[in-house]
């Protein structure tokens, strides 16, 4: 199975990868999420440390169950070959509906079928007054066209 974008990546296809990425992300589906990764891949999120699809699904699922109304926005940080960095933002209520802002940094690694073999993310979250929310798109769902990126401006 390919997934195209392949490395050795370029400034487009990084960014391309990275939106690519989001999308899958936003549409909070663990099984389409995990189809973006290899049979094997290695995980880091937070402190935890995992591998393979299955895991990843399990994760995303226990995930999606603890933050609601998920929306998320990925930028390329930077590019190598088979690697991307990703600086990230998404923000998230829990079941008593307090608002979260989780501020963080993706190192990724790929196959040469384009498939991520290596996922480490560093996250931290602030709560936010849902007043100071800054994603307002229909969740699930892809970021509109006309929402920009983080800027240069991410706090």
């Amino acid at each position: 199975m390919s997934r195209p974008p392949l490395p050795p990546f370029t400034r487009e296809t990084a960014a391309q990868k990275a939106r690519m990425a989001e999308d899958a992300w936003n549409s909070r589906d663990p099984v389409r999420v995990s189809l973006a990764y290899t049979e094997d891949s290695r995980w880091r999120n937070r402190s935890e440390v995992f591998q393979g699809r299955e895991a990843i699904v399990a994760f995303l699922t226990r995930k999606w169950e603890k933050e609601q109304d998920y929306r998320l926005i990925k930028d390329l940080w930077a590019f190598d070959e088979n690697r991307i960095a990703v600086r990230f933002q998404y923000e998230w209520r829990d079941a008593s509906g307090q608002w979260y802002r989780s501020y963080g940094n993706e190192q990724w690694e790929f196959d040469e079928h384009g498939l991520m073999r290596r996922r480490e993310a560093s996250i931290n979250d602030i709560a936010i007054a849902e007043k100071d929310r800054r994603f307002h798109w229909p969740a699930p769902g892809p970021r509109p066209a006309d929402v920009p990126g983080l800027g240069t401006d991410p706090f």
